[in-house]
């Protein structure tokens, strides 16, 4: 750069000089031809008073002695030819211009030479006029002799530039480029243990690699602080997920526990009361029946709730048994299953092409029942039902769905939808225990999966679902057997 600037700068000062010597020598030719002019003007006077061209000719003929000038011609002012030199004896070489009566000298270039013309006065009176060519031979040598010094000058200046360049590279460029190496270099490994090479320089230069060191070094103990604090996050974050894990393991062992264990006793006392509705219901007053039957129902419910925990918590310790299954065969499955549910009923049923799926065939068949029980449970308002299960495109995935014109829900409340004992009606409206849908979620998320809804109230339901690389099922969804117990009551589907 350091080169390419010098030569830069001297051909432009080169160039400047050049354009001002020829200039000086072109104001220097058109002063000299002047002179000549008035001086062969001044002794042609009297022979052009007298009318003597030879005598003008032979003054002229003295212009030999200037071997730039090529012609001088003396006319009358009515522009006749009076005297004339000629330095080649070839005659009048161009036409005299238009105007040759001015009082004021005039001159102009053209490409090969240049004229002037001056006035020849007598006493204040114009005898005539003068006209002289000059060549330009001058220029052009000196224009060359121009270029040659100008090209030697260029080149001297640029051999005694370059051990001065070499020089300034070392001092200046080479520490610059070390630093952006070193920039690099951390920019690219994030390795901020690195320093750029230091110097005993305290210029600019200097003051900025020290800086740079010192900023490293800032930054090299800041990462050193972020990395260990990172450490120790994940330490603990290990640690609490550990302790979580082992708590919601603890907490599903119970829960399965106490719900195998509940078990037998509701069914004893669901038995006995029927045993005692069957064998002494003629002896117990109406009360006593009536109290008999709320025992039943209640065993009833209670039994199905254990039921449906013990499955819920069994889906959560299985993994699933991959198996390529077609899920149009799943439903035709789930509709024989269903047709007890289905006497009596005005149902239409459109069941689209459905495709071949890599999943556990059982569990998936739990969803599916899941999600068309539902659909027949909550279109029992209508009279004319209808139940669709397909495929669709969402986000460029495959997605399976159960579609039904049923009561449906607020949208509200959707977040509420796969929590455990999570209702959206009244249970005297539509039985259930609020388990199905969570536990279909825990498969769906079991396959890589997700599901979510899109309802309307009064409108109908539909649920859509998608399977992708089956995975194991995150922590966080265990404890959710038991979190929702206090919430039995909730208003949820």
């Amino acid at each position: 750069m350091n080169m390419l600037v010098s030569t830069v700068v001297l051909f432009l000062a080169c160039a400047g000089f050049v354009a001002y010597d020829l200039t000086t020598l072109r104001a220097a030719i058109v002063r000299r031809l002047s002179i000549e002019a008035q001086i062969a003007g001044a002794n042609s006077v009297s022979a052009l008073v007298f009318n003597d061209p030879h005598s003008a000719e032979s003054t002229l003929a003295a212009l030999t002695a200037s071997p730039h000038v090529i012609s001088a011609e003396i006319y009358t002012p009515d522009r006749r030819l009076f005297a004339g030199y000629w330095r080649d004896h070839r005659g009048v070489e161009a036409p005299p211009p238009e105007d040759l009566s001015g009082r004021a000298e005039v001159h102009w270039f053209t490409k090969r030479e240049l004229d002037l013309v001056s006035p020849m006065v007598l006493e204040g009176r114009p005898l005539g006029t003068i006209l002289m060519r000059s060549d330009l031979e001058e220029i052009g040598d000196r224009l060359r002799q121009s270029g040659l010094i100008g090209v030697g000058v260029l080149a001297f200046c640029l051999v005694a530039g370059l051990p001065v360049s070499f020089l300034l590279r070392r001092a200046i460029a080479e520490p610059i480029v070390l630093l952006a190496n070193t920039a690099r270099i951390v920019s690219r490994e994030k390795n901020y243990s690195t320093r750029a090479p230091s110097t005993d320089r305290r210029d600019e230069l200097g003051i900025l690699i020290e800086s740079f060191n010192e900023m490293l070094e800032q930054i090299q103990q800041r990462d050193a602080a972020l990395t260990e604090a990172r450490d120790g996050l994940e330490r603990r974050v290990d640690s609490r997920t550990a302790e979580l894990l082992a708590a919601n393991q603890e907490l599903e062992a119970f829960t399965y526990s106490v719900a195998h264990d509940l078990r037998a006793p509701v069914r004893q006392a669901q038995g006995f009361s029927r045993s005692v509705l069957e064998d002494f219901g003629g002896h117990l007053p109406q009360a006593g029946q009536d109290c008999l039957h709320d025992i039943v129902r209640t065993t009833q419910h209670m039994g199905q709730l254990i039921d449906d925990m013990l499955g819920l918590a069994r889906v959560g310790r299985q993994e699933p048994r991959l198996e390529v299954t077609g899920l149009g065969s799943i439903v035709q499955e789930v509709l024989q299953d269903l047709k007890a549910d289905l006497k009596g009923r005005d149902l239409s049923w459109r069941i689209g092409d459905l495709p071949f799926v890599e999943c556990d065939p059982g569990l998936m068949k739990q969803v599916l029942y899941n999600l068309i029980a539902n659909a027949v449970k909550y279109t029992r308002p209508r009279q004319q039902a209808v139940i669709e299960v397909g495929q669709t495109a969402h986000e460029g995935q495959p997605a399976i769905f159960v579609k039904d014109n049923g009561v449906g829900f607020n949208m509200k409340y959707s977040g509420k939808l796969f929590g455990v004992f999570q209702r959206l009606h009244r249970r005297e409206d539509f039985e259930g225990t609020g388990v199905g849908l969570a536990t279909v979620q825990r498969i769906v998320r079991k396959h890589g999966g997700r599901i979510w809804a899109e309802a309307e109230l009064d409108k109908g339901a539909a649920f859509y679902f998608t399977l992708a690389t089956p995975q194991p099922e995150q922590s966080q969804a265990q404890p959710t057997i038991l979190a929702s117990r206090t919430d039995l009551r909730a208003n949820s589907r």
